[in-house]
């Protein structure tokens, strides 16, 4: 008998097609590249043009070489169609093999995923990303301190630069609630698109958040925090020993705002 694989493995393609075995020689060879992973909902996503955004600048900086947008929407409809789903986690990476003169683009396909319920314990970690504007794949010590977290039982490791600098989650953006506003750490960070889409959300509903140095000996001094990636948003229990639990009613208020602002953002269609 064989057991039962841990989760549906994905769709694949590359440059439009099911992807064959040389095809696939190409991540697992020359890995180097970046990616953005997306939640699509009746074939719209929130925040798409930040994603196509995203990718383009990636691709130019790292190839010197344009992504066209409207080349990835179309992408990611045929990976959709072809794996049959409507709602579906999204993955669209760039590579540049040796010798070859175009972006090489994988999108795979997989059943939609959404942020599990319940507020999160994170474990510092001494590690801050290189190159950290780019959404990258590979990334070794992001998955070795989220396995060391996971086994010191917390739920996330959160990544800390020298002097117990807080800079992001090992998946996630974090921020925090001061009282009066959402505090964002200023520093070296991937601005995910959740962030950018709840930063922009509550400046326009008259809520800015701000932009703070956040150390973890300062992290007493705030109400709550919290956690979001493409996936959704999760409350912040604990990191380390420090308890957030004197303002759990508070960020009841908070989770609601940060879910309001989030789920009012508009989602474009494929």
């Amino acid at each position: 008998m064989t057991s039962a694989a841990p989760f549906p493995l994905p769709h694949v393609e590359m440059d439009g097609h099911p992807a064959t075995e040389d095809d696939l020689r190409v991540p697992a060879l020359f890995g180097f590249g970046h990616f953005t992973a997306l939640q699509v909902r009746d074939r719209a996503v929130r925040g798409l043009g930040l994603h196509l955004e995203r990718l383009d600048a990636a691709n130019r900086e790292l190839f010197q070489l344009p992504l066209d947008g409207g080349l990835v929407r179309e992408l990611i409809r045929c990976a959709l169609d072809r794996a049959g789903l409507r709602d579906a986690s999204v993955r669209v990476q760039g590579f540049l093999p040796p010798g070859e003169s175009r972006t090489r683009v994988m999108v795979t396909v997989r059943e939609a995923a959404t942020m599990a319920p319940g507020a999160r314990s994170l474990m510092s970690v001494p590690y801050a990303r290189a190159v950290p504007h780019i959404k990258r794949p590979g990334e070794f010590g992001q998955t070795y301190y989220g396995m060391l977290a996971a086994r010191a039982g917390f739920d996330e490791a959160l990544l800390t630069a020298p002097g117990g600098v807080v800079t992001e989650g090992a998946i996630t953006n974090i921020g925090f609630w001061d009282g009066t506003s959402v505090v964002w750490p200023d520093a070296p960070a991937l601005l995910g698109i959740t962030m950018a889409l709840l930063e922009r959300g509550l400046a326009a509903g008259g809520e800015p958040s701000v932009r703070r140095t956040v150390t973890l000996d300062g992290l007493g001094a705030f109400r709550g925090a919290f956690i979001c990636n493409s996936q959704g948003i999760a409350s912040v229990r604990r990191i380390d020993a420090v308890e957030f639990g004197s303002g759990e009613k508070e960020m009841e208020g908070v989770m609601r705002l940060l879910e309001t602002v989030y789920g009012g953002a508009s989602a474009e269609l494929l």
